[in-house]
């Protein structure tokens, strides 16, 4: 694996959050939001289970709505051909991601953080593609089989920001 740049003295980080297929209108709102805060990008890829311009994305967003530096894609596939990530800035999340913890990678400055929709998770076909980059948040309950996806997320980002907001 090639050494990675973490950038650690570079507070400069521009790590994204990238939803797959997101359903639920107000996670995405409250994403962005967490976006604005740690002034990361917000990455839609579709289909979305609801109308971007849905008043629950902004209710949930706030007044910081305006703010989220959004960009669409119609797919995965035209997200990879847009942006060429290295698989080495890729990190995608699930209850049972195979490859470890989020407390496991060491984040480059540049990091995608790749969450699925909120019901199915991830496609299969990324998942089995991206198996050794895909991560899970711990629970410690047995009652618990997920998190919402706004608090995964939010929970993912400042972790993975956690050395450039020092």
């Amino acid at each position: 694996m090639p050494d990675i740049d973490t950038g650690a003295d570079d507070p400069r980080a521009d790590m994204k959050i990238v939803l797959v297929a997101p359903e639920i209108p107000g996670n995405t709102g409250t994403i962005g939001r967490t976006c604005v805060a740690l002034d990361m990008e917000l990455i839609l890829i579709r289909p979305y289970g609801f109308d971007l311009s849905d008043k629950s994305v902004r209710r949930a967003g706030l007044d910081y709505w305006k703010h989220v530096r959004l960009s669409e894609y119609d797919s995965w596939a035209a997200f990879v051909a847009a942006r060429r990530p290295d698989r080495a800035q890729l990190f995608l999340f699930e209850d049972d991601g195979q490859a470890g913890t989020v407390y496991d990678p060491v984040y480059p400055p540049s990091a995608y953080l790749v969450f699925g929709r909120e019901t199915k998770g991830l496609p299969p076909d990324l998942v089995q593609a991206h198996a050794d980059r895909l991560y899970r948040l711990p629970m410690r309950s047995a009652h618990i089989r997920s998190l919402n996806l706004a608090n995964a997320a939010t929970a993912v980002a400042y972790h993975a920001m956690a050395a450039y907001l020092r």
